[in-house]
Parts: C-alpha cells; sequence; structure tokens
C-alpha cells in the first residue's frame, strides 16, 4: 500500500509501530568514578548514557542494527550529583526511510527525598543497517496522542536544520521561513 503525503504528515503509516513499543527507561547510580571534581556526573558520561538509551529505543522500533548518524541537540539543564540516579528516558520521535529521531530526556532523582530534577535533554539520529551493514528501510511510526504529534512535527523541522548543516547549502527553509545558511 502506497502512503500519502497526507498519511506521512499525520503519521498514519500504515502497518507500523507504536511509539510505546520503542519506549526505554534506564536507571544507574553515579558513582565517584562518574564524577568531576565538583562531585557531579562528567557531562561526556551523560551523553555515553544518551547514546545508549537512544539506541536501545531505535534498536527496538527498527528491529536491526543501529548507528548513531547524528546528535542535533544536548542541554544541560542541572547538575546530578555523586549517589543520585540517573533516569533517562527515550523514544522514537519521528522515523523517515532509514532513519529514526530519538528523543531523550534525563532526570536526577535523590534516593532520599525522591526528587526529580530534569537534567539533559538530547535528539540523536539513528540508520538502521542491514547484516552487510548497508542501510535497510525502517518500519512506520504511528502516532496516536497529541504529544506524540507535536514531537513528530517537530522533529521534521530539526531534519530540515540536521541536513541543511550536513550538505552545506546556501540557504533552505525551516517550515515557510528561508533561513541564510551561510
Amino acid at each position: 500500500m502506497k502512503r500519502t503525503d497526507k498519511q506521512r504528515s499525520k503519521g498514519l503509516q500504515g502497518p507500523g509501530k507504536p511509539v510505546s513499543a520503542s519506549r526505554v527507561e534506564m536507571v544507574e547510580v553515579v558513582l565517584p568514578q562518574d564524577a568531576n571534581v565538583l562531585g557531579n556526573i562528567l557531562g561526556g558520561r551523560v551523553m555515553h548514557l544518551v547514546d545508549i538509551a537512544a539506541a536501545i529505543a531505535a534498536h527496538r522500533h527498527s528491529n536491526s542494527y543501529v548507528v548513531t548518524a547524528s546528535v542535533d541537540y544536548v542541554d544541560f539543564r542541572n547538575p546530578i550529583r555523586v549517589g543520585e540516579l540517573i533516569i533517562l528516558k527515550a523514544s522514537v520521535n519521528r522515523v523517515f526511510r532509514t532513519s529514526m529521531e530519538v528523543g531523550v530526556k534525563v532526570f536526577s532523582e535523590n534516593v532520599l527525598t525522591g526528587e526529580r530534577k530534569h537534567t539533559t535533554s538530547a535528539y540523536v539520529t539513528f540508520v538502521a543497517i542491514d547484516e552487510e551493514r548497508q542501510p535497510k528501510p525502517v518500519p512506520p511510526l504511528n502516532i496516536k496522542t497529541a504529544e506524540e504529534r507535536r514531537r513528530y512535527r517537530e522533529a521534521s523541522l530539526r531534519r530540515e536544520i540536521r541536513l541543511a548543516h550536513r550538505y552545506k547549502h546556501g540557504s533552505f527553509k525551516v517550515g515557510r521561513k528561508p533561513i541564510s545558511g551561510k
């Protein structure tokens, strides 16, 4: 069955997988070997865990090997201290032909009080590959909720920017407004 542009724009892509099939939640204790001299988890360690959680979400959706193609955005909002839990939540935001954007949200949790803080957000793109390490098509993403539709739309805008940076176009459009890429 051929998908129409209208179906693609709404995430109604026929037989596929729901966002919930890709959801991942990872939890670890932040230990001293993961920390800087201030007693906070190293940013590189957070990025490593983000890549792992995002890859698991991409694996779950695609049922294939995946490779990291890009990290569009990492935002560190609050530190995570030694002894706290680091909680990573990831799921696929949007599927393209052979690639997927995965959103990851990271939280800290104080084990004594239970207080949680949003510490980091990231968007990671993966390409599904076959046994010969060649890109392969990814199953469609079936979106159901308003939040999933918002994430699906926003992923498309990030993709436009990512591809424009990758291919160094003179100018490109985000949404309807032209933006200079020089």
